[in-house]
């Protein structure tokens, strides 16, 4: 302290570094420092995290990686509230559509729901007649006999599936 002022937690500033593997911070005289072939220096926190490098262990599956948490949304301090913007709702009628024209929609949406719900019913009727006479039609036509049977799948072994390595998580 000089001249009687104390000194303030944040007047000491430690340049740290970031592991590349796991995203932790490393401080002056900590770390371990590789340098590759085409001259990229990696920095790692520790032994373990360059032998899992050096391993090829992908840090997305490590649960306690930074790059595993940002991917799985942990720990985040606070919430942010996405502003939710609505969409701004066009008004149906304007346009005509393809085989309905405009004043074809306009008077449908005038319509009274009774009135439309007695046009929907009588559609679906008119559905269900067809489908019965396509039905009766089916049973009344004769049935081709004798003739080559479908062939089935060949009874042959069935080629295998592959057992797919290094799909699961690790640890």
């Amino acid at each position: 302290r000089a001249q009687g002022r104390p000194l303030s937690p944040a007047a000491m500033v430690v340049k740290t570094e970031v592991c590349t593997f796991s995203g932790a911070r490393i401080y002056p005289g900590h770390g371990i420092t590789f340098v590759r072939q085409d001259n990229k220096t990696f920095k790692f926190v520790s032994a373990k995290v360059k032998c899992y490098f050096a391993h090829r262990w992908n840090p997305r599956k490590l649960a306690w990686t930074q790059m595993y948490r940002r991917l799985h949304k942990k720990g985040t301090l606070e919430e942010t509230n996405k502003k939710r913007t609505r969409k701004v709702q066009k008004s149906g009628a304007n346009k005509a559509i393809v085989g309905a024209t405009l004043d074809v929609i306009k008077a449908r949406r005038n319509q009274k729901p009774e009135v439309r719900a007695a046009a929907r019913e009588a559609a679906l009727r008119e559905v269900k007649e067809r489908q019965r006479a396509k039905q009766a039609a089916k049973k009344s036509a004769p049935k081709p006999s004798g003739g080559a049977k479908p062939q089935d799948k060949p009874m042959g072994k069935q080629p295998k599936q592959p057992k797919g390595g290094k799909g699961g998580q690790r640890r």
